[in-house]
């Protein structure tokens, strides 16, 4: 057989093309899954936590609450309880909550009220003599009402919690993603009135 021939053979063969082909699309295949598998197991651990915070804050909410995790204070029974909780399906996890109380829903991340603004500016001027309401009890006036804490009767607490971890599948091996997975879950309860909510008080700066 000729050259030409021998060529012309090779030409028309055809065996093997499937598995050409097959390592064609492998890759992006592995890709697509390996991805689906990964959001569904953050979708899952972001649901898990979720559920956690909202559970603790329920769970806090009451003038004596008890809650089934290790901590001196309240606000460490609940971190420790959204760890404990994420811990049982994330490896290596990363968890860092905050807690922060407002008089109402309506206060979450607002700066503290102002009860007079002399110059009209929406802003509070210590120098013109405007007051405010010192909702966090701190006497300064703060661009985020928010106090340390839970609160106490018919406040308003505000949960956070920032959970880092590693990915379950190496897909950073083939796309352009961290090797990690970062998300935030929050939550807002109001305490139950077991008490009269404080009244804070009212602060004027000097004209």
């Amino acid at each position: 057989m000729s050259a030409l021939q021998r060529l012309k053979f090779w030409r028309r063969d055809e065996r093997g093309a499937a598995a050409v082909e097959f390592a064609l699309v492998l890759t992006p295949l592995l890709i697509i899954l390996l991805g689906a598998l990964e959001f569904g197991y953050v979708a899952y651990v972001k649901s898990l936590a979720q559920g956690a915070l909202n559970n603790a804050a329920r769970l806090a909410a009451v003038e004596d609450p008890v809650l089934d995790s290790e901590g001196d204070t309240v606000e460490e029974q609940v971190a420790n309880y959204i760890t404990s909780t994420v811990g049982l399906v994330a490896v290596d996890e990363v968890v860092i909550t905050s807690q922060s109380s407002y008089s109402d829903f309506s206060d979450i991340g607002n700066p503290e009220k102002l009860m007079t603004d002399k110059n009209g500016n929406g802003e509070y001027d210590a120098s013109d003599g405007d007051c405010f309401e010192d909702m966090n009890g701190n006497g300064s006036y703060d661009t985020d009402a928010g106090g340390e804490g839970i609160g106490g009767a018919s406040d308003v607490a505000f949960y956070q919690a920032s959970i880092a971890m590693p990915r379950l599948l190496p897909i950073y091996n083939f796309i352009a993603v961290s090797n990690t997975t970062n998300f935030t879950v929050k939550t807002a309860v109001r305490n139950q009135p077991y008490a009269l909510q404080a009244t804070p008080a009212v602060i004027c700066g000097d004209d």
